[in-house]
């Protein structure tokens, strides 16, 4: 499924259900918060002070599901394979739909994803075994230590794809061009420096064994504002299920930055 408008039929129909890695080859796919507007400046201010795990690609006015600048015809209520609702940093419910939770004082923000880059690094010639293989990305909290902003905060979470030490420069080459979705990789090598204590188990997706010869490479991941979610503990947010992105129409090369 190449086309976004088609890929986000079928799962506004109920017939993708998955994580998006590798849908709509070449387009943007995004990762989604929904806050109360009372919640929204402060969210905003902590993406703005932590730009490579949250740059902003999009924020909504309040009671907005339209997102224009992203897509015709998106509707935020039912674009998304799945959704994760929290109630006072709880999580309660993962659902396929919020329709009947939506409410005109929330405020959508969509914030740059990984999947986005990972086009460049094929193109690159760089393979990407998670994909080859249908899985999701494995993703891991750290120990690296977000800036925050009225009660968000917390820890950044990292994604993680192998890679023989021979594709390592060419990858941080290829991801610096993209500052809008997470950019070069933020740690490169021993998982333990940053916190992360078994590779083999992360914390969300799936996991994606290290080959004889291979480097883990990190990137900063748009699941970060997840873990400050659960410290901030709103009374009540919607968030993307890990991999479960919004595709969008716009293509990955005009984020590029050169």
């Amino acid at each position: 499924m190449d086309d976004p408008v088609h890929v986000r039929s079928v799962i506004r129909r109920g017939g993708w259900a998955s994580h998006t890695s590798g849908l709509a080859h070449g387009r943007v796919q995004g990762n989604l918060v929904i806050l109360p507007e009372v919640q929204a400046g402060d969210f905003l201010r902590f993406c703005q002070r932590n730009p490579k795990p949250c740059p902003v690609l999009a924020v909504s006015e309040p009671g907005q599901f339209a997102l224009p600048t992203l897509g015709g015809g998106i509707d935020i209520r039912s674009d998304v394979p799945q959704y994760r609702v929290w109630r006072h940093g709880e999580l309660t419910q993962e659902v396929p739909d919020i329709a009947d939770l939506w409410r005109p004082d929330l405020v959508t923000f969509i914030l740059g994803c990984s999947f986005s880059f990972e086009s460049a690094l094929q193109e690159a010639g760089i393979s990407l075994r998670h994909i080859n293989e249908g899985k999701n990305v494995a993703m891991y909290r750290t120990n690296i230590a977000t800036q925050p902003a009225g009660p968000f905060g917390g820890a950044m979470v990292v994604s993680m794809r192998p890679m023989p030490a021979a594709d390592v420069i060419r990858a941080v080459q290829v991801t610096s061009r993209f500052p809008n979705v997470h950019g070069a990789p933020v740690h490169i090598g021993d998982p333990a420096l940053i916190g992360i204590a078994d590779i083999a188990e992360p914390d969300y997706g799936d996991a994606v064994p290290l080959m004889p010869g291979e480097i883990p490479v990190f990137w900063a991941c748009g699941v970060t504002p997840q873990s400050a979610i659960l410290n901030a503990q709103p009374a009540f947010c919607i968030t993307h299920s890990p991999g479960c992105m919004l595709v969008t129409d716009l293509l990955n090369h005009h984020l590029a930055s050169f």
